[in-house]
């Protein structure tokens, strides 16, 4: 089986979110895709399978199968840009979120997302203790997301994994206005056995709803402020997301497993 370690959300290797990619000639069991993943160690591996004109496509992380994720499908969709349907402008793939494309445009490569729709939620004291500072807002869709007051903030948070794993949401992420940037953000997974996703795509469908409402702007440039470090180019689009980055191939291998 082969498998691909794609960066995403960057144009060199080291940086942005490393995905595995496994192209698949037929299912795989959820075990040995969970298997897989553990093994591989990284924040996400994506499953495809080629669907008539598209592909299905799940994504698992070391603590499960999760709904939705941004980079990793961007590694996917660079792969079989790459290697599969090189001719190709578009990808349709099948997932838990419903149908997502993805786009060619230049160097970039578009994604179209669902965006979370958020609700105001009250800064608790659990909330303050978890992360070491004082949010100024929070706000619950699938994940916790928390506006700080400045991007030092963010940049220097150094959030207790116990007690983020008593918050509700899936993921907890620290936003703020930039200064070279419209927004920075960091991205805290331990719930699915990741302790900072270094750029979280998912996460900024919760994010850039907020800046775009906050900033009145439809198109953003939006930097995730991990040790990593990654760039996404966003824009409101209604009820979706376009969110575009650059991916950097750092390996190809062989996958000797069976049923």
């Amino acid at each position: 089986m082969k498998q691909y370690v794609v960066d995403a959300f960057t144009d060199k290797v080291f940086s942005g979110n490393p995905a595995a990619v496994c192209v698949l000639d037929k299912p795989l069991s959820d075990e040995l895709m969970q298997k897989i993943t553990t093994e591989n160690n990284l924040s996400e591996t994506a499953f495809a399978l080629k669907d008539g004109d598209g592909y299905k496509l799940r994504w698992f992380t070391p603590g499960g199968e999760i709904d939705l994720c941004g980079h990793a499908t961007l590694a996917t969709a660079y792969t079989i840009f790459r290697f599969y349907d090189k001719e190709a402008q578009s990808l349709s793939f099948s997932t838990l979120s419903g149908i997502l494309t993805v786009k060619r445009n230049g160097k970039l490569l578009e994604m179209d997302f669902p965006a979370y729709k958020l609700a105001p939620t009250a800064v608790t004291d659990e909330i303050v203790d978890a992360l070491g500072v004082r949010p100024a807002a929070a706000f619950m869709g699938r994940d916790l997301l928390c506006v700080m007051e400045s991007e030092c903030d963010v940049r220097t948070a150094a959030p207790d994994q116990e007690k983020l794993l008593k918050l509700d949401g899936l993921l907890v992420h620290l936003t703020a206005k930039g200064q070279d940037f419209d927004c920075v953000s960091r991205s805290f997974a331990p719930k699915c056995g990741v302790a900072e996703d270094p750029v979280c795509g998912s996460g900024h469908c919760h994010i850039v709803p907020y800046w775009a409402e906050t900033l009145k702007k439809d198109s953003l440039t939006a930097y995730q402020a991990s040790r990593r470090g990654g760039v996404l180019h966003c824009r409101i689009d209604g009820e979706r997301i376009v969110l575009a980055g650059e991916a950097a191939l750092f390996a190809e291998s062989e996958i000797h497993v069976g049923e």
